[in-house]
């Protein structure tokens, strides 16, 4: 599925609430969940954000890059599995859909490498985690964003989907 570029300036508003870059203190994030949700992260920074604030993603997904350009994948020595799968920029392929999917089923935490990039793989995240997950990832030069998947996340990540196909 291939991101039209008239959906590009609707992803730049954040699905959730965004903490803004000056303010990503743990107190801030950790008011925003609860112990209960599933926690699961898009994006290197945001990873390795989170696990520097001893907060443990469920789920992380990571490509290796930060604003396209290659970086070291955070280090988390407490990951039980690891998953891949190949998904190009602009994209959103069903092999990523298909690890997603599985993710959820797997024994935390959960690592997804993709081989490309991970950007638009909040949508399918959005749609797939169980209710009251919370998902964070960045927004670029802004902050970070988390969101609380409702029923209406759901709807509203899933219209953008299927302008997508």
């Amino acid at each position: 599925m291939q991101l039209p570029d008239d959906l590009r300036d609707q992803l730049k508003n954040p699905l959730g609430n965004l903490i803004s870059d000056n303010d990503p203190n743990k107190e801030n994030i950790i008011k925003k969940i609860s112990t209960e949700s599933i926690i699961i992260t898009v994006g290197d920074r945001t990873t390795e954000n989170l696990l520097q604030l001893d907060i443990k993603p469920q789920i992380q997904i990571v490509d290796g890059l930060e604003k396209r350009n290659k970086r070291t994948v955070p280090i988390d020595d407490t990951v039980n599995t690891n998953l891949s799968c190949r998904n190009p920029p602009g994209e959103i392929t069903d092999e990523s859909i298909q690890v997603i999917q599985k993710a959820f089923s797997s024994e935390p935490p959960v690592r997804i490498i993709i081989d490309g990039e991970e950007d638009l793989l909040v949508i399918p995240v959005c749609i797939h985690a169980p209710e009251n997950s919370i998902v964070m990832y960045g927004q670029p030069n802004e902050g970070l964003v988390i969101v609380t998947i409702t029923p209406e996340i759901r709807a509203k990540v899933q219209k953008i989907l299927d302008v997508m196909n």
